[in-house]
């Protein structure tokens, strides 16, 4: 396991979830049932939702995306400008406060900027390489110089994991403490308490620069592993809301003259996870064959109850330069088995890693096993807490395992650099390599012709379809539900909740 991966590892047993005496009781603080608890507070040390999702609504961004999810908007930084050489930004820093009440300064963008770039702890330095230099003119200006033009360069500031944190409150509380609780946010909220296991409480920020608008008074996220629990949980009116709803139990809970069912189009798209350095799976035509063995069709069905639909490509429908015709393995488990044959690995065995308490996550097993067995290849249920499986695949202890990835902003670099792009992150623990993929991936962040740009990401589609770096299995909506009394509780397609305009009545 990788240094940088370490400040990801969390409690492996999540506590029972009591609904006893809380800031819940009071009126306007809204709670989130959830299944993961946060991993750290510390943003560049994460690059999963379950921390993205706060971390939002905790700091905030230069550059924020809008609620449509389809363009950008003045964050931090009320305003800037670029030289036609694509090389400078000058970013106009706005009168705004932390929540300890010092002011947010370009010296703290700069810093925030720099750390996620140099830090050996930032699981996001390869997308901010491209900075040359980040300085404060002054206390309101921002001067980003960069090593080549850059497309995406303007999106990548959305991002939540560059979100603009005081340098002051870093280097007095020490990282280690800040990840714990960070005492000076620059968002909406502030953490007041982080139980872990059990939930993180977060209050209103009074000097937020929009504290205008927001209305709750706190919100805590609740950890709730079992999906059945937290539905049961939001039913009965111990929670106010809760994210991540079974497909199975959509139609009922409608049908609850109590609740909303929010489905918000989405940027998720699940597939199927294959280390690369086990075994035969190194080889291109057993990840092909187990591709072909797998019927997703049948997975959509079943699962997903017609919400769901086919997927065929990494950069999921909707977005930039998603390509629409990209090559789709046939299901075909007889020609499948003879590939395996063929490849010398017609005994395969193989370990898959899933979630316990993730409904979804295990009828998915279960079809993925009886489909693969029709190909001879017998498949291994190993169920474990969601805490564990996360440690599990970046430590390399799987050989397929089922996960799910939501664009964070709206430029496909991102997700094309963390998957295919670079090793920093293991190409998100597959351990592909590919180094013509990996070139392509730099040349094309710097192309800015975007329809010349366009052709390079339908090349990449398929080039990481050829080699099967993961299986696509399906595109999603964002299934969320909350009680009547909740209003303006939803996502944007990149799952940004907009707590600050949530209201509780």
């Amino acid at each position: 396991m990788k240094s940088r991966w370490k400040s990801l590892s969390i409690a492996t047993v999540l506590t029972v979830v009591t609904f006893g005496a809380s800031i819940a009781e009071a009126a306007g603080v809204l709670t989130i049932g959830r299944r993961e608890d946060s991993t750290t507070f510390d943003p560049i040390k994460s690059a999963q939702n379950v921390d993205n999702w706060v971390f939002s609504n905790v700091f905030d961004v230069l550059i924020r995306v809008d609620k449509t999810g389809t363009k950008l908007e003045p964050g931090l930084a009320e305003s800037w400008t670029v030289t036609d050489d694509g090389l400078t930004y000058t970013f106009k820093i706005r009168d705004a406060k932390f929540s300890d009440g010092s002011q947010i300064t370009a010296a703290d963008a700069a810093f925030s900027l720099l750390r996620i770039r140099d830090n050996e702890g930032s699981l996001w330095s390869d997308s901010y390489k491209i900075v040359e230099t980040a300085e404060a003119a002054d206390d309101r200006t921002l001067v980003v110089k960069l090593k080549t033009p850059s497309a995406p360069f303007l999106s990548t500031l959305a991002l939540p994991n560059v979100s603009v944190l005081s340098k002051k409150a870093l280097e007095v509380e020490g990282e280690e403490a800040f990840a714990e609780k960070p005492t000076a946010s620059s968002g909406a909220f502030t953490v007041k308490e982080w139980r872990r296991g059990d939930r993180v409480i977060l209050e209103k920020n009074p000097n937020f620069w929009q504290a205008d608008r927001v209305k709750l008074e706190g919100v805590e996220w609740i950890s709730v592993p079992d999906d059945n629990t937290r539905m049961l949980n939001v039913q009965a009116g111990e929670l106010d809301t809760a994210i991540f709803v079974p497909f199975s139990r959509v139609e009922e809970l409608k049908k609850d003259p109590n609740l909303d069912v929010h489905i918000d189009t989405s940027t998720r798209e699940d597939h199927l996870l294959i280390n690369h350095e086990h075994g035969a799976l190194a080889k291109k035509e057993v990840r092909q064959a187990l591709d072909m063995a797998i019927d997703k069709k049948a997975i959509v069905d079943t699962v997903t109850f017609g919400l769901g639909e086919v997927a065929y490509s990494y950069i999921p429908k909707g977005s930039l330069y998603h390509y629409d015709g990209n090559y789709q393995y046939p299901y075909d488990p007889e020609k499948a088995k003879a590939m395996l044959a063929e490849a010398g690995a017609s005994d395969l065995s193989l370990n898959y890693i899933v979630n316990a308490g993730n409904e979804v996550d295990e009828q998915i097993a279960v079809l993925l096993q009886q489909q693969l067995q029709k190909a001879g290849v017998t498949v291994n249920l190993q169920k474990v807490d969601p805490s564990q499986s996360w440690d599990m695949l970046v430590a390399g202890d799987y050989d397929i395992s089922v996960m799910y990835w939501t664009n964070d902003i709206l430029d496909p670099d991102q997700k094309t650099t963390f998957v295919l792009g670079h090793d920093t992150n293991m190409n998100y623990m597959t351990r592909y390599k590919n180094d013509k993929v990996k070139d392509l991936v730099a040349a094309a962040r710097l192309e800015l012709d975007p329809a010349k740009r366009e052709a390079m990401y339908v090349d990449i589609q398929k080039m990481a379809k050829d080699d099967v770096h993961w299986i696509d299995l399906y595109y999603s909506p964002y299934i969320n539900v909350s009680r009547k009394n909740i209003a303006n509780f939803n996502q944007n397609p990149l799952g940004r909740f907009f707590l600050e305009d949530t209201v509780k009545n």
